[in-house]
């Protein structure tokens, strides 16, 4: 009796993303039927303080889902409309039961044009509530429309210290396929990690998935040198979620 070959494992695509994001994510990568791992390159951090003073405030700024979910720990009140960044951050926000939530569909640029569109500056204050560190300057983007933009830090993002056993042994046998990249940070802390662990030559038969331009080349540097030898580099038609899902091959 001839004995059937052996299957090839399938090659799985790496998640960066903290755990909350990473999670949804997977399960929306593994309906797609691709294979996955996760190896977060930041861990979040809830940061204790005082319910928001929403006095003076007409609407909300989520610029991360994890804004929202921070937010959500702080206090249970909903009854200010929201403008999010994208539309990941948005379904958080319906989630956390917000009833007049806004999409821009794109980065901090569009937020603040969105916002520009629909909201009169003598309205009152806008609350961006954010991490420790922000992508683009929401607030001199709208300080300049004559918006008061007050910014609420409620949480840290902690950068991971190492690759983890199983990550390094996906590499270094071709176990991984793709690595989806969301940030700039997520993207410069996988690349510092994989030259301290001497794995950057592994990053030859793999593909880099990009949200943004900016993510890209983040991906591509190691400090000021362009060193990491992706099998290639690519990006995402517009700053979602979806659009970057767009660019990964078929699943089999």
């Amino acid at each position: 009796m001839t004995e059937k070959p052996a299957e090839r494992p399938r090659t799985r695509l790496l998640v960066t993303r903290p755990m909350e994001d990473a999670e949804p994510l997977v399960r929306r990568l593994e309906a797609l039927g691709h294979a996955t791992a996760v190896e977060p390159m930041l861990a979040i951090r809830w940061l204790d303080g005082p319910e928001p003073d929403l006095s003076d405030v007409q609407a909300l700024l989520f610029t991360s889902a994890n804004g929202v979910r921070a937010y959500s720990k702080r206090t249970s009140r909903r009854d200010r409309p929201v403008h999010a960044v994208g539309d990941a951050t948005a379904r958080a926000a319906a989630e956390a039961g917000f009833a007049q939530v806004d999409s821009a569909s794109g980065d901090v640029y569009a937020l603040a044009e969105r916002v520009k569109a629909l909201r009169d500056p003598a309205a009152g204050a806008l609350l961006h509530v954010a991490g420790s560190k922000v992508a683009g300057d929401l607030a001199g983007l709208l300080g300049a429309a004559g918006f008061t933009l007050h910014r609420s830090v409620m949480y840290d993002a902690v950068p991971a210290r190492c690759l983890s056993d199983e990550t390094a042994t996906f590499l270094r046998t071709s176990g991984v396929g793709g690595v989806l990249f969301f940030s700039p940070r997520t993207a410069r802390s996988f690349v510092r990690l994989l030259a301290e662990a001497g794995l950057v030559d592994c990053c030859r038969t793999v593909d880099a998935f990009c949200l943004s331009p900016a993510v890209a080349e983040a991906a591509r540097a190691y400090g000021d040198q362009e060193v990491t030898p992706w099998r290639s580099v690519r990006v995402a038609s517009r700053p979602e979620q979806e659009a970057l899902l767009d660019l990964l091959p078929d699943a089999g």
